[in-house]
């Protein structure tokens, strides 16, 4: 059975299955590209602008805004940014962008949510679909007789269905419980991050109370 007659044979419910496989693996390559180009760098990232902020709150900026193009660096320049801040500017600027990054992190959620849950109910319906197709056709003399053959044919093609549709909720599953591992993982570094910069910070303007971020003179 090659593919164009497995669709033919599934029933009508094959294609919003398909429609719902396309979906999800559009987003599962997306998010796939997403996560390949940041898994690699955050580390790092945290670690230069951590470790130049003890020495120098300026060096410490510019590491960030040089690494604008990755989640943590965006984060980590949200407050770096900043001129003069007090603690508690700091850190609520730290939060928003957090907030702000971790949600981006999770978008294609609601789409591999709803295959989840539509595409096994969706193939149980095409089975159902093609059980009444089939039982409708048999007759209670035709039973034992060589009549009903076709009908064990009908019900075994009207499962294509439901194979397809826990198929596809079980690909999206796995990839969805994969991501939300990476967006985990993610929040863990930002908090830890966010939490020893602001420490850092803390210390700092506790011995200068004028900040020790250097402020640009603005012309009047």
């Amino acid at each position: 059975m090659n593919i164009v007659e497995l669709f033919e044979k599934g029933g009508p419910t094959i294609w919003p299955l398909l429609l719902l496989s396309f979906l999800a693996l559009s987003i599962i390559i997306e998010r796939s590209w997403f996560w390949s180009k940041i898994l690699t760098h955050e580390r790092e990232i945290a670690g230069r602008v951590l470790e130049a902020a003890r020495r120098d709150w300026g060096a410490a900026a510019e590491i960030a805004r040089k690494s604008v193009n990755q989640p943590i660096g965006r984060f980590l320049y949200s407050a770096l940014e900043l001129q003069n801040p007090t603690p508690e500017v700091f850190e609520l600027a730290l939060q928003a962008t957090a907030d702000e990054e971790l949600a981006t992190m999770k978008r294609g959620d609601k789409v591999l949510e709803s295959t989840i849950a539509m595409a096994p109910l969706l193939g149980l319906l095409g089975t159902v679909l093609g059980l009444i197709r089939s039982l409708s056709s048999i007759r209670l003399g035709d039973l034992g007789t060589d009549a009903t053959a076709g009908v064990t044919l009908g019900i075994s093609e009207s499962l294509i269905s439901t194979a397809m549709g826990m198929i596809v909720a079980i690909v999206a599953l796995a990839f969805y419980r994969l991501f939300q591992g990476f967006v985990a993982g993610q929040a863990k570094i930002f908090r830890q991050s966010g939490n020893d910069l602001e420490l850092i910070y803390r210390k700092d303007w506790m011995g200068h109370p004028k900040a020790p971020i250097e402020t640009i003179e603005q012309p009047f």
